[in-house]
């Protein structure tokens, strides 16, 4: 409704993927006026993810449960058999991790991002209309509102200031809602993952032919071991209903240590001699993309609300990535749904003010922070992330006792695979993503003989089909010099040191009689997955409303 103030609502929620439709479904549910912003020209078309989502039996809520009818018009194939393949030049050794991917799950099904959120924002803008609010796409969330000190509402760039009692911060991994309540930062690349993915074109029959599976079933692959050039992180492969999604997580730490350039590590995947099997000469890729991830482990905010704000989904840290268990979205969907019932709760008690500590106490509570945060590896950590426990590690496992041990222990090497406590532990070491997983191939494996003629696009390909409606520039560098914004030539996956059409470049000045090395940025290719606001010192927001990348997969 409007007041002399401008536009009220009972609730704002800002984004709308499975965070925000989860809490904006609850919300609507129980009666509350709800408006749902969205920054991009249609749900989905500015998300990525690689990507399978989960329905846990312990959640609280699910997906499907929110929205009856969403596996049949969502999302792509379940997901029935699950593989980790350990990598060593050209041998191979596969381990089924079915069980690990079983346990505490209902369903998991692949989906692409595109066709997901735009069909969840339908069902949103329906069931948010019948209480006075609805869904609005093309609208950029620049801030808070605050009056006297109290976040009261949002700002945004295209429309008024909007006030609320609840604002759901569901504006992803680059939230800077999150940001401009002081609830997180990018300062610390150890803290996050960075995703590159490529969707390839292949039809349902081709794709149950090669990978042996019926119309209702699906695969899931994930990839590990030397052919990523020492980076920490490992690759993934999921068949969806007529084309498959392949691509790379790696620690963005590890890809500014090694200075790697992810464009080339996805070809590196994609060119092996174990995908031969699956792709062939006809390869086409549909889209291009990628996205920050965060590491919940170090991350995932403990209270994630401040005054009327709560978080979720990445905008929270609320991405579960312990080994090859990488689980997001349905933690999102738990978290938003949670939110949402705190403020139902907290209003019938006439405190809709204590909204956010009731949905910390829910998190908690339904076990939501124990997944995201594990107990077990915190105590771990300290020892096993240790620089001196990964050289001892590493040289014990590619001696000849260590090679000799993993050959005696295969049975349980698969055994600890599939073990939800031991992935949960997992250190995020070159222990556990390169060297255990290129000896396991080196002593276990088997010679891979497939052809792979598999040509990949070059990185301007890439990034020109890819789709965008350029603004004003979102993204400034403050410090033009190598030492301080350099590692986004590399960083950036559509930037390279030798292709000078991307966002980053290297340039040579001559500065007082000598050259020197700087970066220049041009943010019209940018796929806003926030990198070199990590990896750079710059001033990082997102494109305005309906501006920048679309995503037609995601």
């Amino acid at each position: 409704m409007t007041d002399t103030e401008g536009e009220h609502y009972e609730a704002v929620v800002v984004g709308a993927g499975p965070g925000g439709a989860a809490a904006a479904a609850r919300l609507a549910d129980a009666g509350v006026e709800t408006l749902v912003l969205e920054r991009g020209v249609d749900a989905g078309s500015k998300n990525v993810s690689g990507g399978v989502i989960y329905a846990e039996e312990s959640a609280p809520y699910t997906i499907d449960g929110l929205f009856p009818g969403f596996r049949d018009a969502a999302t792509e194939r379940p997901i029935t058999t699950n593989y980790i393949h350990n990598i060593a030049g050209d041998r191979v050794k596969t381990f089924d991790i079915s069980d690990l991917h079983h346990h505490d799950t209902e369903w998991a099904d692949a989906v692409l991002r595109r066709r997901m959120d735009s069909w969840l924002a339908r069902e949103v803008h329906e069931r948010t209309r019948e209480t006075g609010g609805g869904l609005l796409t093309d609208v950029r969330v620049n801030g808070l509102l605050r009056e006297r000190g109290e976040i009261v509402g949002v700002t945004c760039d295209e429309i008024d200031p909007i006030r609320a009692d609840l604002i759901v911060a569901a504006d992803g991994v680059n939230s800077e809602l999150a940001r401009d309540a002081g609830l997180m930062d990018w300062e610390e690349p150890e803290e996050w993952f960075q995703g590159v993915k490529a969707v390839v074109d292949m039809p349902a029959d081709l794709i149950e032919e090669r990978f042996g599976i019926g119309p209702d079933e699906g695969e899931a692959h994930l990839f590990s071991g030397d052919l990523y050039e020492g980076v920490r992180g490992g690759g993934f492969l999921y068949t969806n209903e007529d084309s498959l999604s392949i691509g790379n997580v790696f620690h963005l730490d590890s890809i500014v240590e090694e200075r790697a350039e992810v464009s080339d590590l996805l070809d590196a995947l994609l060119t092996h001699p174990l995908l031969g099997q699956w792709l062939d000469e006809d390869y086409v890729e549909l889209e291009y993309s990628a996205k920050l991830v965060p590491d919940s482990k170090k991350v995932a905010h403990t209270s994630p609300h401040r005054d009327r704000l709560v978080l979720v989904g990445d905008a929270a840290g609320q991405m579960q990535a312990q080994g090859p268990i990488i689980k997001g979205m349905n933690h999102a969907v738990t978290a938003g749904a949670l939110a949402a019932e705190a403020f139902v709760d907290a209003k019938g008690r006439g405190r809709a003010h204590s909204a956010g500590e009731l949905y910390q106490r829910k998190l908690e509570e339904e076990g939501v922070m124990a997944k995201l945060r594990p107990p077990a590896y915190r105590v771990s950590r300290a020892v096993a992330e240790n620089d001196r426990v990964t050289d001892l590690v590493d040289t014990v496992t590619t001696s000849v006792v260590g090679r000799m041990g993993l050959r005696a222990m295969e049975s349980t090497v698969e055994r600890l695979f599939n073990s939800p406590l031991m992935m949960s532990v997992l250190p995020d070491t070159s222990s556990a993503y390169v060297t255990v997983p290129t000896v396991l191939a080196e002593e276990l494996g088997d010679r891979v003989t497939h052809e792979n003629d598999v040509e990949p696009p070059d990185l301007g390909d890439r990034i020109g089909d890819l789709t965008y409606d350029v603004g004003e520039p979102h993204i400034e560098v403050l410090d033009r010099s190598w030492e301080a914004s350099g590692a986004a030539v590399t960083a950036c996956p559509v930037s390279s040191m030798d292709y000078g059409g991307g966002c980053y470049r290297a340039e040579t000045v001559e500065t007082n009689g000598h050259e020197e090395q700087v970066v220049s940025l041009d943010t019209q290719p940018c796929v806003e997955c926030g990198t070199c606001a990590v990896v750079a010192d710059t001033e990082w927001t997102h494109p305005s409303g309906g501006k920048g990348v679309e995503y037609k997969q995601g």
